[in-house]
């Protein structure tokens, strides 16, 4: 029930959850003058595409970066980010776009940082450069006719959920079974330091794929929540800095929807300062532009990410809005399937009068209730399991590629 819900997270809250993360009061850029510089986190990847990748991390103090790539098992190339003509440099949060990589092709990469010191009128002074060890990763083949995803939900700050079920649920022998991973939002209680999303998401992310698979982050309503909440995009690569937004990945158009806050705008959670009606409206209008896009017409299947399901998700207003605004647009699309979190209820719910396409919700963050969801997707079938943490699959679907009109 989702009064079940709601007392669970009042529980967390109460109970200072927040104190088990490491460094949780402290924002970025607060580290200790006396800690030499390395790098925090990653390299992690985004965006993977048949000619580019966006290539993220994060080190300990200012530096200028850049990626020494190449295809096959040479580093000839360099790159580094820059924005109106100046190069990114005295920064942190490194993200790096690669383009005109060659499809379907194994490229080697490593990411370098030199500490920027300081200035003195023009000069620039230099500190010590660290080097990663080299990495791989492999673009996709342009026109791909199959594509594998994992599907994580509401892990709410336990990252020992991700190499629980990746390692017991999304390996084959020892080969990984998926080309990225999806967090469908929630990942996180109340967000409110950069170490909270290093320690719980991103580190064992890297630690698992992220260096050689990407993976996506979808908002989730607690995403929407606490003090670092607003900082979370500088951390992720989202196509033209909006969490909504569409993509296809072999037979599959993604599209992936923001379903804001549960609650209403002049909740006191918020002090006056959400607009997320507004901000569904605007999504509204993006997606009818979507589905009558080429990339959505000529696609296999359509798969909708969204964390909070406009249905089978209670009645709370977030979930009403998303209902009335997007229901009809999802409706009128003939989606092939829509994946959802939220309600800490894991439920597949078969298409009936109010949505025309079946529906999968992943479970909680709790032990026997934790999923993942698995999608496999060739020209003719959508093949997708919901997958307990004690292995038992508890929602399935193999979808034939439809006659479209």
């Amino acid at each position: 029930m989702l009064s079940d819900r709601r007392s669970f997270l009042e529980k967390i809250a109460g109970a200072g959850a927040l104190s088990l993360v490491p460094g949780a009061s402290a924002l970025a850029g607060t580290a200790s003058a006396d800690e030499k510089n390395h790098f925090v986190v990653g390299p992690y990847l985004q965006n993977l595409g048949p000619d580019a990748v966006t290539i993220m991390w994060i080190t300990h103090k200012n530096s200028f970066s850049w990626v020494e790539y190449g295809a096959g098992t040479y580093t000839s190339k360099r790159e580094f980010g820059y924005n109106n003509g100046l190069i990114e440099a005295n920064n942190r949060i490194n993200r790096i776009t690669l383009t005109g990589l060659t499809p379907g092709t194994a490229h080697k990469y490593r990411i370098v940082s030199t500490e920027v010191l300081g200035y003195k009128g023009s000069k620039v002074e230099f500190g010590d450069t660290l080097t990663s060890p080299m990495y791989d990763l492999k673009t996709p083949a342009a026109g791909e006719e199959e594509c594998r995803l994992v599907v994580l939900n509401d892990l709410h700050d336990r990252p020992q959920t991700i190499p629980k079920l990746l390692y017991s649920l999304g390996y084959t022998g020892n080969r990984r079974d998926f080309d990225f991973v999806v967090f469908n939002g929630d990942c996180f209680d109340w967000v409110s330091s950069e170490s909270q999303m290093v320690d719980h998401l991103l580190k064992p992310a890297v630690d698992i794929f992220a260096t050689e698979l990407p993976f996506i982050l979808t908002q989730g309503n607690h995403e929407c929540r606490g003090s670092f909440s607003r900082h979370i995009p500088s951390y992720y690569a989202y196509p033209e800095e909006k969490y909504y937004y569409a993509f296809t990945r072999g037979p599959v158009r993604f599209v992936v929807l923001d379903s804001g806050e549960d609650k209403t705008d002049d909740s006191v959670e918020y002090g006056g300062l959400s607009a997320f009606d507004r901000y569904r409206l605007i999504q509204k209008k993006w997606l009818e532009k979507e589905v009558e896009s080429p990339e959505f017409k000529k696609a296999a299947f359509r798969v909708v990410l969204i964390h909070i399901s406009p249905y089978h998700s209670g009645d709370w207003h977030g979930t009403m809005h998303c209902r009335e605004v997007f229901g009809p647009v999802l409706n009128r699309a003939k989606i092939d399937l829509q994946i959802s979190g939220h309600t800490h209820r894991y439920a597949s719910h078969d298409p009936d009068d109010s949505h025309n396409y079946p529906i999968l919700i992943g479970g909680g963050p709790l032990e026997g209730k934790r999923t993942l969801i698995k999608v496999h997707a060739t020209p003719k079938l959508l093949d997708v399991k919901m997958i307990r943490d004690d292995g038992e699959v508890v929602g399935k679907y193999a979808l034939s590629k439809k006659a479209r009109t």
